[in-house]
């Protein structure tokens, strides 16, 4: 799951994988430390041994989801030279993500103002290094865009990417949201 990337494996990732789902369902303050831990069959303080609290747990899940969304962008972007076929993959690789992990979406849009200001600033600053990835690669897929118009647009794409969890994530729909989001961002001009 990719909630867990880089949290290694065992409990941790169970942990962090049924927290992606819980939080996403009641949001962050309407799951306790007690049914987080019947949830994946400890106790609640036995969760102490991994987290030394919720709030640990979700900076360590939208903060590792972050660095993942991150790592793909950089290795999507060094890929090719063609920043047609660069754009191409953001939008497949995002897509992806938003297919696979709605639950990870619902909470970042949700919960992250719970996050410790340490952790809610580094969110942040690997979700801007993101969108810059984009950036860059619409401006060289249409020269002479400016800078906002193309932060707009990747943020648009996001948004129309990002709602897969609230269509009921069926393929058809992420499908349609993928195909919208191709032409919204191939179909600009400076």
């Amino acid at each position: 799951m990719a909630a867990t990337a880089g949290a290694g494996t065992g409990r941790r990732q169970q942990i962090l994988a049924v927290a992606a789902q819980l939080f996403a369902r009641h949001g962050f303050h309407g799951v306790s430390i007690a049914e987080l831990g019947a949830a994946v069959g400890v106790s609640g303080p036995a969760l102490y041994r991994h987290f030394p609290g919720k709030e640990a747990l979700l900076a360590e899940m939208l903060v590792g989801i972050s660095e993942h969304l991150l790592a793909g962008g950089q290795e999507r972007a060094a890929a090719s030279d063609d920043p047609h076929e660069v754009l191409v993959a953001l939008v497949d690789f995002q897509a992806d993500f938003a297919r696979r992990e709605p639950e990870l979406i619902v909470v970042q849009d949700r919960d992250l103002a719970n996050l410790p200001p340490t952790a809610r600033r580094q969110v942040r600053q690997l979700q801007r290094t993101y969108v810059e990835i984009w950036v860059d690669t619409l401006r060289r897929a249409h020269p002479g865009l400016p800078a906002e118009s193309a932060r707009v647009a990747a943020h648009g794409a996001f948004g129309l990417l990002n709602s897969t969890p609230h269509t009921g994530g069926g393929a058809e729909a992420a499908a349609l949201l993928r195909r919208m989001a191709l032409a919204a961002l191939t179909g600009l001009s400076g």
